[in-house]
């Protein structure tokens, strides 16, 4: 494998462009964007790929044993490598506790909470985690994305239910008025529904 060629990178290529096109390469390929999609396989070959020639021109170690691009030092960031592993094996709970033994929560913290928020249904919880992950770091087009799908979304979902409420008459409507209307009818003597 020429690690040159599976960056696109040339060989005189200084530490800083070898790293702006790995976070690019990375934005590209990370196997979270295609969940539950048919290139999901061939998406993590990629990174795998991406991560081993990086790590051949850095010496840096990037890559994590499930292969996962991760912007996190030290422990923190080991954990939430696990985390995304733990996601993408749909073991949210796992995932959960993971999270919650960790102190500091950066934007990646608050981005990997939205993801397990929105696998477990809870829309509204998962939109508040992504959208401080946006905040955080809105350059980001992971946290960018997440926070744009959930909020585009949530207004499909109101929309649909507003207009389910909408201008149409409901059968509670029609009997609200049909015992208004009988009510003032007895009022002047007469009586509309003749049960009563």
């Amino acid at each position: 494998m020429d690690p040159y060629k599976v960056l696109g990178v040339s060989p005189g290529a200084t530490q800083e462009e070898i790293k702006t096109v790995y976070r690019n390469l990375v934005k590209k390929y990370h196997p979270d964007k295609y969940a539950d999609n048919p290139l999901g396989d061939l998406a993590e070959e990629k990174m795998q790929e991406i991560n081993a020639a990086y790590d051949m021109l850095t010496g840096s170690g990037s890559q994590s044993s499930g292969g996962s691009y991760s912007r996190n030092q030290g422990s923190q960031g080991s954990t939430l490598d696990q985390v995304r592993q733990l996601i993408n094996a749909n073991r949210i709970q796992e995932a959960l506790s993971a999270l919650d033994s960790i102190g500091s929560h950066t934007a990646e913290w608050y981005y990997l909470r939205g993801v397990c928020m929105s696998r477990m249904g809870m829309y509204a919880q998962a939109n508040t985690f992504y959208s401080t992950a946006y905040r955080m770091e809105p350059g980001n087009q992971e946290y960018a994305r997440a926070a744009n799908n959930m909020r585009n979304s949530n207004t499909t979902f109101y929309n649909q239910r507003s207009n389910m409420r909408g201008n149409d008459c409901s059968g509670c409507d029609i009997c609200s008025s049909l015992i208004c209307a009988d009510c003032c009818c007895e009022c002047m003597g007469g009586d509309l529904i003749g049960c009563c």
